[in-house]
């Protein structure tokens, strides 16, 4: 059975999609059978593997309101055992649409269910809010990967995304669990990010991931060529970075 990890921070601008590409990659790559699911209205992850949000007829958001199954759904993409369930701006109408719905915070659970036993790790990423969508994927997960930009206002917004996942826990899932913190856009030049690392580090000790994603021009320039960074450029530090996460989740197996 795979597992499943969701990709959360309700700030945006942390590094959540570029991680879930990156990281979904670099296990596809280790050989372990990864599904990326690009739980976020603006698609980024979709075309960050290569595909074009507005020609796919299908998507992730059909699959949640139950009109298809996850298996018709998904695609492959340009890398050996990594397939995707793509988005679309359609997702937007999803937390309208499955407000008045049944069991509404167990629509992903319910549609992964099918493909769950096909994969080693199913890598969620989540919008940059709270909402519905987000529950889904809490609900859904296994675990939750938070990444935290090494930048000032760092830690805002972290207390309110582990109390949303203490909440689920209790209500919702009570087998989740955090991950890690990862310590993103790090600037060995920048005394501020060693300070913020520093703080972090101290604050949530063993919860914080060893490895550390550089600021990095590469892993900036990757998705407007539609691919993840190790497929840009291998020897570039993101790529590195990157492939190291991988081996450090792999590790906790």
């Amino acid at each position: 059975m795979a597992q499943i990890i969701a990709i959360a921070n309700q700030k945006g601008g942390v590094g959540k999609t570029t991680t879930a590409v990156n990281l979904a990659a670099s296990l596809a790559v280790a050989e372990k059978r990864t599904l990326l699911v690009d739980l976020d209205p603006q698609a980024n992850a979709t075309s960050g593997v290569g595909i074009d949000p507005h020609g796919v007829e299908q998507t992730v958001y059909h699959a949640l309101l139950g009109s298809v199954t996850a298996s018709q759904v998904r695609r492959l993409t340009s890398i050996a055992h990594l397939h995707l369930l793509p988005s679309s701006p359609d997702l937007i109408g999803a937390e309208v649409e499955l407000i008045s719905a049944l069991a509404r915070e167990n629509k992903l659970k319910t549609a992964l269910a099918e493909v769950v036993g096909e994969y080693d790790y199913i890598l969620i990423d989540c919008p940059p809010s709270l909402g519905l969508l987000t529950i889904n994927a809490l609900t859904a997960a296994d675990s939750v990967l938070i990444p935290l930009q090494c930048e000032y206002y760092a830690m805002e917004g972290l207390s309110q995304l582990t109390n949303t996942v203490r909440l689920i826990q209790r209500e919702l899932n009570q087998k989740l669990v955090v991950r890690g913190i990862l310590l993103t856009m790090f600037d060995a030049r920048n005394n501020l990010s060693h300070q913020v690392s520093e703080e972090i580090r101290q604050h949530f000790a063993t919860q914080v991931f060893e490895t550390v994603i550089p600021r990095n021009v590469r892993l900036s320039e990757a998705p407007s060529h539609g691919l993840p960074a190790l497929l840009y450029d291998i020897s570039s530090r993101g790529a590195i970075a990157y492939l190291e996460l991988a081996r450090e989740i792999i590790r906790m197996e």
